[in-house]
């Protein structure tokens, strides 16, 4: 979502629903940026914290210019009203941007197998069950959605405490080489056969928060912090590599990932946005 956040005129007000430290950077001066959940850490958050209740927000109507669901409509007990409450403190003319993972996905089915649920109370299975209640309950307009892909971060040995849960065993323990191959042989599989093992879920954008370029959906994405590149980004690396000096081998080496130290597998692809952080699966 950070091409929303650049597109807003100063002054303007973004929530940040059910973030606890915060679901993405505070990359925008000149914004406020109010982060809402029932508890969380402010440690290293970023913006303005507010503890409360998703369900009943201690909001006048019609304030925030963007709100953004990243990763929470799934957890909400009360979804009907949370919605509407979004609806209720947005502004006219505001944007919304949401993002859940598909519960019939491998990604998310190992994701609550291995966290025992996962704290995912609403399992959506099709967009349209989160476009329509949406839209009829906010009153915005359904803009563009698009697959998200999985970086199985929430494996990643660097990710867990701990030796973690007996379950990673499976996993090789998180082992980011073993999770690195396991999602390219993933990812071989949907392009061969055109299935979905590697997706995880869905973005989405209502209103005024328009998706831009940025509508097709980005596979390159980070083994450990989830972060990726576009296509366009990715190929115009490797031509470049290519055609220098050095080898096409050379070209063809992982990437590095600028939010963190790994290296991502599938520079020749396109990748996830570092847009949704959690480390999300």
């Amino acid at each position: 979502m950070i091409h929303l956040l650049s597109r807003l005129p100063a002054g303007a007000r973004v929530l940040d629903l059910g973030a606890a430290a915060g679901s993405f950077p505070d990359v925008r001066p000149g914004v406020l940026v109010v982060r809402l959940d029932l508890k969380f850490d402010p440690g290293g958050a970023a913006g303005c914290l507010v503890r409360g209740d998703a369900a009943r927000l201690p909001f006048a109507n019609g304030v925030f210019d963007l709100l953004v669901s990243n990763h929470s409509l799934e957890h909400f007990v009360e979804l009907e009203a949370v919605v509407r409450e979004m609806g209720r403190v947005a502004r006219p003319g505001a944007g919304l941007y949401v993002a859940v993972p598909d519960a019939g996905t491998l990604t998310d089915r190992i994701y609550r197998w291995i966290g025992r649920g996962g704290g995912h109370v609403n399992p959506f299975r099709k967009p349209a069950e989160v476009i329509v209640p949406i839209e009829r309950l906010t009153g915005l307009s359904h803009r563009a959605t698009r697959d998200l892909y999985s970086s199985l971060s929430f494996l990643n040995n660097h990710n867990v405490r701990g030796w973690g849960p007996k379950k990673l065993l499976l996993f090789a323990r998180g082992d980011e080489r073993f999770l690195a191959v396991l999602l390219w042989s993933l990812r071989t599989v949907d392009r061969v056969f055109g299935s979905g093992w590697s997706r995880y879920g869905w973005e989405f954008h209502f209103g005024a928060a328009d998706p831009g370029e940025a509508r097709d959906p980005w596979v390159n994405v980070c083994v450990r912090c989830g972060a990726g590149t576009p296509k366009s980004i990715s190929a115009n690396k490797l031509r470049a590599g290519a055609n220098s000096d050095r080898s096409r081998a050379t070209a063809a080496r992982p990437a590095a990932v600028s939010t963190c130290s790994a290296r991502s597998r599938f520079g020749e692809r396109a990748g996830r946005s570092p847009d949704t952080t959690e480390p999300r699966p």
